[in-house]
């Protein structure tokens, strides 16, 4: 493995000199490119020049145990070694991670789709729940959120939701939080004081590239009608809203948040297109259930993946037994402190799997 690590380096160093060449800088998209390779092979070969680092200082402290008879220096010598070799252990723990196969999607946007489930209004206002949740994480990252369509109740909840995050990275995280999150606590609406359970079902799908999904256009039925809920007079005016059919699925995309007709449009599409390339990936999976099964971040939607319990502070992944008690600050985005656990797990998994 670390013999083969010397072809990462030869082009870690041809990247170099490309990017400083005039013709590169030239070309945007040339550019683009290299720069994307050499910040993709980087970790990997900064990991195998520190383990070579530790490799000689091995040696070096080898060489000095069988020349020195001085019991100071040998003294020395024998811990410079054995602190080099536990360095060089964890790099090769380190370099094993970063040659795991990339997930392709890890660096694309996300459209996250979250529906009440069951427990009527307080599965709706849960709904809403998560969704601040999402946005506020989004914040910490600096991704940009825009919402796609928004089915709202009476009380605030939400039926359903759909948004697009924007931002570096954004599914390599939350790909883990597709499935089913379950609630306990006591409603606003009941008197008793009884705590109940409800549900919301959570869909984390990759942005999809036109070249990636072919769509026929005339596939699709597009409608127009006027946008409905709170907002200003031009929703009682204008039938800016989209909805758009997929014909030989059955799909139907809503998005009403803009005033144009066109953004409308394109949200609407950049939806399909991402749930069309998830069914693609979907029918993919199913053909290595096996392997699906020893990776953390690719559970069937309808599997129960966590509990958020308010009168014990507790959320739960039921995944990989994790339990903390900071409900209020994973609640207010800090998410960190589940996912990370999450992707260790995942990658735990999969080296396993090798």
């Amino acid at each position: 493995m670390f013999e083969n690590l010397k072809v990462f380096e030869h082009r870690y160093e041809e990247l170099n000199l490309k990017l400083y060449d005039p013709e590169s800088t030239a070309d945007r998209d040339l550019y683009a490119a290299l720069m994307k390779e050499h910040k993709e092979i980087a970790p990997i070969v900064e990991a195998y020049r520190q383990y070579t680092r530790c490799e000689q200082e091995i040696e070096e402290a080898r060489a000095l145990l069988a020349e020195t008879a001085d019991k100071e220096l040998k003294e020395l010598a024998q811990e410079e070694w054995k602190e080099a070799a536990e360095r060089q252990a964890k790099l090769e723990e380190e370099i094993k991670i970063l040659l795991l196969p990339k997930d392709p999607n890890d660096d694309k946007n996300v459209i996250v789709e979250i529906r009440g489930g069951a427990g009527g209004e307080e599965a709706a206002l849960f709904a809403s729940v998560l969704y601040r949740m999402y946005t506020m994480y989004a914040e910490k990252h600096g991704w940009k959120t825009e919402v796609v369509s928004l089915n709202e109740t009476e009380l605030g909840g939400f039926k359903e939701v759909s948004f697009l995050l924007d931002g570096e990275g954004a599914y390599s995280r939350l790909k883990y939080e597709s499935g089913v999150h379950r609630v306990q606590r006591v409603p606003e609406t009941e008197a008793q004081g009884r705590i109940h359970t409800s549900t919301a079902t959570v869909a984390v799908l990759p942005e999809a590239e036109e070249v990636e999904v072919e769509i026929d256009p005339k596939d699709l039925q597009i409608d127009t009608f006027r946008s409905s809920g709170a907002g200003g007079q031009h929703i009682n005016k204008t039938s800016s809203a989209i909805r758009i059919t997929h014909l030989p699925t059955g799909m139907v995309v809503e998005c009403q948040d803009e005033r144009s007709q066109l953004k409308n449009k394109d949200k609407a599409m950049k939806v399909l297109r991402a749930r069309l390339l998830d069914r693609e990936q979907a029918k993919a999976s199913a053909q290595v259930a096996q392997e699906r099964k020893s990776q953390v971040g690719t559970g069937d939607r309808s599997e129960r993946i966590r509990t958020y319990n308010y009168p014990q502070t507790r959320v739960t992944d039921h995944r990989i037994g994790l339990t903390l008690y900071h409900l209020e600050a994973i609640l207010n985005g800090g998410l960190d402190e589940v996912i990370d656990p999450l992707i260790a797990a995942d990658r735990a998994a999969r080296l396993e799997a090798e």
